[in-house]
């Protein structure tokens, strides 16, 4: 990523391919012969490790781009597979926090996103009989990590910070550990008159050499569209950063952390290897204006309700939003100001975001 500054991007979230997940192994052979030859001799062991080492070229360009204090959401699932006739499972979250530590990042409290499943299978091996049967994996981890010791710092009062509030019920939902909550698109906030802009990269080498067959590929798509619904990194956007912030996705697919950081008001840069599947966000980026909208709409529908019920039970609320007609539970959230998309143009290499507030 050397087009990205040292010290450039305020806030990482990305979904990177899974190693030992089988329909990513065209894609992490093509860039190894060390993969490719522990998968011909079923030597998971060996092969997990290379397609790992392949993901820490990335994380190494993630610590120098990251400024400090800055936040790296990563959000993978582990993998169980059967090589030859040996089955296990590869702990994915647990060789990711081993890279991140070993570059100086400090780990922060992770979420367990527990994915809703139709499956009405609950075990793997043998059936109804012991001992030799295994539990099906039904979550992935959101994994985060600081960059150094210290969080950013800000000039007491910021008004960019205080506006990029999020509600105090938001809040208690959005920092559990464990998120069941999370099953589609939503969600969105955005900066007055400024701009966000985003910044889309791609290969320069063989791209068909890198890609999965059509329908490996369009299975892939399917499954990251489940894994990596909007609410994820749209989430993780509201979290962790401030209006007019950048954020980077390494591994951007179809766009989706790029499409919630304009929601969101954020700068973005994003990288994608597979120029088919990144063709896709053009679609998208033309409905992200309604999306917007709808997504704003949507959370200031939901603290009304919010502040209806809790009246309801007889809580007193002290203060009121400065720019709403409600009130709100905390003083931190009295300057919250939500943003909207106004318009998109397309530049060179990516777009340009105009916002007005709602």
């Amino acid at each position: 990523m050397a087009a990205v500054d040292d010290d450039a991007v305020d806030l990482v979230v990305t979904s990177p391919p899974y190693p030992m997940i089988e329909m990513w192994d065209e894609q992490f052979a093509a860039q190894s012969d060390t993969v490719v030859a522990a998968l011909d001799d079923t030597d998971g062991a060996r092969a997990f490790e290379a397609m790992h080492e392949l993901l820490d070229e990335v994380w190494s360009e993630v610590k120098r781009v990251l400024t400090p204090g800055g936040v790296a959401a990563v959000i993978v699932g582990d993998a169980t597979r059967s090589l030859g006739d040996h089955f296990r499972v590869y702990q994915n979250h647990a060789r990711v926090i081993e890279a991140f530590e070993s570059l100086g990042f400090d780990p922060l409290p992770e979420v367990l996103w527990r994915k809703p499943t139709n499956s009405a299978a609950k075990f793997m091996g043998s059936g109804m009989v012991p001992p030799n049967a295994y539990v099906t994996l039904e979550h992935e981890y959101v994994l985060l990590f600081r960059n150094g010791q210290a969080g950013r710092s800000f000039e007491p009062g910021e008004t960019r910070r205080y506006e990029s509030a999020y509600f105090w019920e938001e809040r208690n939902r959005w920092f559990s550990d464990v998120w069941t909550d999370v099953r589609g698109a939503r969600q969105a906030r955005n900066e007055d008159r400024d701009a966000a802009s985003a910044r889309l990269g791609g290969s320069d080498g063989d791209v068909d050499a890198a890609r999965a067959s059509d329908a490996v590929r369009a299975a892939a798509d399917r499954d990251r569209t489940a894994a990596y619904p909007f609410e994820i990194p749209y989430r993780l956007i509201c979290m962790y950063s401030l209006y007019g912030d950048t954020v980077l996705d390494p591994f951007l697919g179809t766009g989706t952390t790029t499409l919630a950081a304009m929601v969101a008001g954020r700068n973005s840069i994003g990288y994608e290897l597979d120029a088919d599947v990144l063709s896709e966000l053009d679609e998208r980026v033309g409905r992200v204006r309604d999306r917007s909208r709808r997504v704003v709409e949507d959370r200031l529908a939901a603290h009304r309700a919010f502040v209806e019920a809790q009246r309801a039970e007889g809580t007193v609320f002290e203060y009121e939003a400065e720019h709403y007609d409600f009130p709100v539970r905390t003083r931190q959230e009295r300057e919250i100001k939500f943003r909207v998309v106004d318009a998109v143009e397309e530049t060179d290499g990516g777009y340009r975001v105009q916002y007005e507030p709602i």
